[in-house]
C-alpha cells in the first residue's frame, strides 16, 4: 500500500499532467488558427497541418501498448515515458516561435507533430499509470482531478492566451505552454514505480480477450453515444447564444468560462459523489442529469437564465466525464491497461466525430432548439445499455 504521501503526490501529478494537456488543448482548438492566421495562411493549409498534427493522437493507441509491454530504460512502464512526452512537448512548444511557419513550413510542421506526439506519449501513460496505481475507491477521485484539471486549464490559460493574442505576444502563448510541462517534470521525476510487476500486472496476450466481454462491448457502445450526444451539444452553446440568442461575441466568451467552471466542480464533485453513490447508480444519474440540462437549454426562454444553465450544463459535462472515464478504469485490464483505456478513448472520438456533422445538419435543418431536444433524448435512449453493462458484469467472477 502507498503512503499517504506518495498517494498524494499521484494525485498531484495526475491534476497537473491535465493541466498542462488543457492549455495545449486550448492552444489547438482555440488559438492555432488564429496564430497561422497572423501570418496569412490558407485555411485549407491550415486545415492541412492541424489534420497531420492529429496523426500522434491516433497513434497514442500503440503508445499505450508499448509501454504495457516495454519497461523503458528499466525505469518503468509508465514513469519514463511521461518524462519523455513532456520534455518532447515543451521543446517543442519552446522553438515553435522561432520558426516561421510561412519562411519554413516543413520545420514549422514538425514541430507541432513532435508537440502531439508528446502529449499523446505523456497523457496515455499517465492514463496507464492512474489505473496501475489507484485503488477502486479512489477512482472517480482520480478522474475527478484529471477533469477539473483540465477544466481549470481552460479557463485559466484560455484568459491569458487571449491576452496575449490581442498584443501580439504569440511567443508568450508557447512559452507559458513550454513552462508548465517543464514544471511538472518536478512531480513526474519523484514518481516511484516498481521495476518487476506482478503477474496480474505482466503484459499477455490473453489480457485481449476483454475485449470479448459483452459488459465491455455494451461499455464501447455507450461510449459512442455519450459523446456523440454531449459534445455535440457542447459545441452547438456557443452559436446558440450568439445567433439564436442574440448574445455579443464578447459576452459568449464569458458564458465560455461560467461553462468552464462549472465543469471543475462537477468533476471534484463526481469523484466523492461516485464513491458515495456507487458506478451504476453514478451513471445512470449522470445520464439523466445531462438528459436534464440539455432540455432546459431546449426550451429556456432568455439569456438571462442561461448563466445557470450554462453552469449546470458545464456541471453535468465534468461529472459525466469523471464517471465515465471511472469506468474506464474499471474496465481496462491491469495488463494491458494503457492500452485498453486509449483504446476507450478512441471510441469515444468516433462519437465525437459523428456528432458533429449530425449536429451541424441538425441546426441547418430544424434550429438549434429541436437540436438539444433530440440530443437530450439521445442521453435517455443510453439508460438500457448501461442497465445491461452492469447486468452482464455480475456474471463474470471478480479477480481477486
Amino acid at each position: 500500500m502507498p503512503s499517504s504521501g506518495e498517494r498524494i503526490h499521484r494525485l498531484a501529478l495526475f491534476a497537473a499532467v491535465y493541466f498542462v494537456e488543457g492549455a495545449v488543448l486550448t492552444y489547438f482548438t482555440a488559438f492555432n488558427i488564429l496564430y497561422l492566421r497572423s501570418f496569412d495562411l490558407s485555411y485549407s493549409l491550415i486545415g492541412i497541418i492541424s489534420g497531420i498534427a492529429l496523426i500522434p493522437f491516433v497513434l497514442k493507441i500503440f503508445i499505450g501498448l508499448l509501454s504495457d509491454r516495454i519497461s523503458l530504460f528499466s525505469l518503468g512502464h509508465r514513469k519514463p515515458y511521461i518524462i519523455i512526452g513532456l520534455i518532447l512537448q515543451s521543446l517543442a512548444f519552446l522553438f515553435i516561435p522561432k520558426v516561421s511557419p510561412t519562411e519554413q513550413f516543413g520545420l514549422y510542421l514538425t514541430l507541432m507533430i513532435l508537440a502531439a506526439l508528446g502529449m499523446s506519449t505523456y497523457d496515455t501513460t499517465t492514463d496507464g499509470l492512474s489505473i496501475d496505481t489507484t485503488p477502486e475507491e479512489d477512482r472517480g477521485l482520480v478522474q475527478g482531478l484529471m477533469v477539473g484539471g483540465r477544466a481549470l486549464s481552460a479557463v485559466i490559460t484560455a484568459a491569458l492566451m487571449g491576452l496575449f493574442s490581442s498584443r501580439g505576444e504569440w511567443q508568450m502563448i508557447f512559452y507559458m505552454i513550454s513552462g508548465l510541462g517543464l514544471l511538472t517534470l518536478f512531480l513526474a521525476f519523484p514518481v516511484k514505480e516498481k521495476k518487476e510487476r506482478g503477474e496480474e500486472m505482466k503484459y499477455s496476450k490473453d489480457a485481449f480477450r476483454s475485449f470479448k466481454d459483452k459488459s465491455f462491448l455494451f461499455f464501447l457502445a455507450l461510449g459512442i453515444i455519450y459523446p456523440l450526444s454531449l459534445y455535440s451539444a457542447q459545441g452547438m452553446v456557443s452559436a446558440f447564444l450568439n445567433e439564436g440568442m442574440k448574445v455579443p461575441l464578447a459576452m459568449v466568451g464569458l458564458y465560455t468560462s461560467v461553462f468552464g467552471i462549472g465543469t471543475i466542480f462537477g468533476g471534484l464533485i463526481g469523484g466523492p459523489l461516485m464513491k458515495k453513490l456507487g458506478e451504476r447508480t453514478s451513471i445512470l444519474a449522470a445520464l439523466l442529469l445531462t438528459s436534464g440540462v440539455t432540455f432546459v437549454l431546449a426550451i429556456n426562454p432568455s439569456a438571462g437564465l442561461m448563466w445557470a444553465v450554462v453552469f449546470l450544463f458545464g456541471f453535468a459535462f465534468g461529472y459525466y466525464e469523471t464517471v465515465y472515464f471511472a469506468m474506464g478504469m474499471v474496465f481496462s485490464d491491469p495488463r494491458i491497461a494503457a492500452f485498453m483505456f486509449a483504446f476507450i478513448m478512441a471510441v469515444g472520438n468516433i462519437g465525437i466525430a459523428l456528432g458533429a456533422p449530425l449536429a451541424g445538419s441538425l441546426v441547418e435543418s430544424i434550429g438549434f432548439r429541436p437540436m438539444f431536444g433530440i440530443f437530450a433524448v439521445v442521453h435517455l435512449a443510453a439508460l438500457p445499455i448501461v442497465f445491461a453493462i452492469f447486468r452482464l458484469r455480475k456474471k463474470i467472477p471478480k479477480e481477486s
